[in-house]
């Protein structure tokens, strides 16, 4: 992608439906039950792709029904084997294990790839099954799964994981018995997985909070879903709007979902506030400098810290930023220097040094955040910045190009 400098920012932008954080993860749990779902606001992106290969690879079969719906028939035999072609492509594709081990009894599921923003153990999700009665073996990557029957268990997770805490959670609900997941995550995707799987027939309380209690249920039956607005999305243009300037009002999309980013750019000097239908932003003045951690939900997510630090980049004063989730997600930061940004990385820190302008470079998309923090850098950047390897961006936003061009930016397929 080419973008070049085109002022403030001005417009309404609809947000897209949450499909790589939360419409996944919902599709992977329509495994549990035999019947047909009715998927509605989920928008297209290369992930999806991905993850709609792999439910007709375990025997699940999918039809478009709209531009943004899809049903999924999983009333056939199920073949309980995730391939290593599909799962090495996106990490969520490790979402199908709990789901086929609770109602197969059995899963093999390759280790999955996804984006290279540090090390992703597993630890957590096998050791959670084995607590409820499974055998696991990894070898030849892939782990194999068995169990006569899940049972319940308390988990205390040593890190509040979301892609455990989903694992977990989908794999108890047809266990016999009650399941108690301690420190477990509490991001909103999270919440809205669990109302899908109470819609089902599940019995889930405690979704939002670090202790989620489940009640295994003998059967499930289909249930249709609607995806949550994208967050991750939604602070993309919260934080475009900062480095650009201007005003703009955001839709389908709530303020407490994200409401760590709306406090940090208030603190930046932006005004924030939730509207009716979604949040209404705007930025004056050049952006001051703040100091962020990383931290899970509510704390500042680690998947808005890339653009955070295209916006610090940007702005007055000197900020530091710690990356306290992924050990190698600051690497992109490369990428901004070659745009003439001031950013000492040192480990999981970067001191980052603002000015008023950078300057349009060749640059890299290393991950689907990195992209979009690197097209809101060239916003502000004098000439015209070229990402390469913009398919990573594709990946998590369904139209960011189309979104951003709607508000004003200038950014075309170079």
């Amino acid at each position: 992608m080419r973008v070049r400098p085109a002022g403030p920012l001005r417009g309404t932008v609809k947000v897209s439906g949450a499909t790589k954080n939360s419409g996944l993860k919902q599709l992977a749990a329509a495994l549990l039950a035999s019947g047909v779902t009715h998927v509605r606001n989920l928008p297209r992106v290369r992930d999806l792709d991905v993850m709609l290969d792999v439910l007709r690879a375990v025997g699940a079969t999918v039809q478009w029904t709209g531009d943004e719906e899809l049903t999924i028939d999983t009333s056939g035999q199920l073949q309980p084997e995730a391939p290593y072609e599909l799962v090495r492509q996106m990490r969520a594709s490790i979402n199908v294990l709990g789901p086929l081990l609770a109602r197969c009894g059995e899963a093999r599921v390759a280790l999955p790839g996804g984006d290279n923003i540090g090390s992703r153990r597993l630890d957590m999700h096998f050791r959670g099954l084995e607590a409820m009665g499974a055998e696991l073996t990894v070898e030849h990557g892939f782990v194999d799964a068995r169990c006569n029957a899940l049972c319940g268990a308390r988990i205390v997770l040593e890190f509040p994981s979301v892609g455990a805490t989903e694992n977990l959670l989908t794999a108890a609900v047809l266990a016999k018995g009650e399941t108690v997941i301690e420190n477990a995550a509490r991001e909103p995707e999270i919440t809205d997985l669990t109302a899908f799987l109470n819609r089902m027939g599940a019995h889930v309380l405690g979704a939002g909070t670090s202790t989620i209690t489940v009640e295994g249920v003998d059967e499930l039956v289909a249930a249709d879903t609607e995806i949550m607005g994208d967050r991750i999305e939604a602070g993309t243009f919260l934080m475009a709007c900062g480095i650009a300037g201007g005003e703009i009002n955001l839709t389908g999309v709530r303020l407490e979902h994200l409401e760590m980013v709306g406090v940090k750019l208030g603190d930046m000097g932006m005004r924030v506030s939730p509207t009716p239908d979604g949040i209404w932003a705007q930025a004056v003045e050049p952006l001051q400098a703040v100091d962020i951690a990383t931290l899970p939900y509510p704390g500042f997510a680690t998947d808005f810290m890339p653009m955070a630090v295209a916006a610090l980049a940007l702005s007055e004063g000197t900020g530091i930023v710690t990356e306290n989730v992924f050990d190698n997600r600051l690497a992109f930061v490369e990428e901004l220097a070659r745009m003439g940004a001031d950013i000492r990385r040192e480990g999981r820190h970067a001191v980052v040094r603002g000015r008023p302008r950078l300057s349009g470079a060749p640059v890299r998309a290393f991950d689907v955040r990195a992209g979009a923090a690197l097209a809101l850098a060239g916003m502000k950047a004098d000439g015209e910045t070229v990402i390469d390897d913009w398919f990573h961006v594709e990946r998590g936003y369904p139209n960011l190009v189309g979104a951003l061009s709607t508000l004003g930016a200038d950014i075309t397929p170079a």
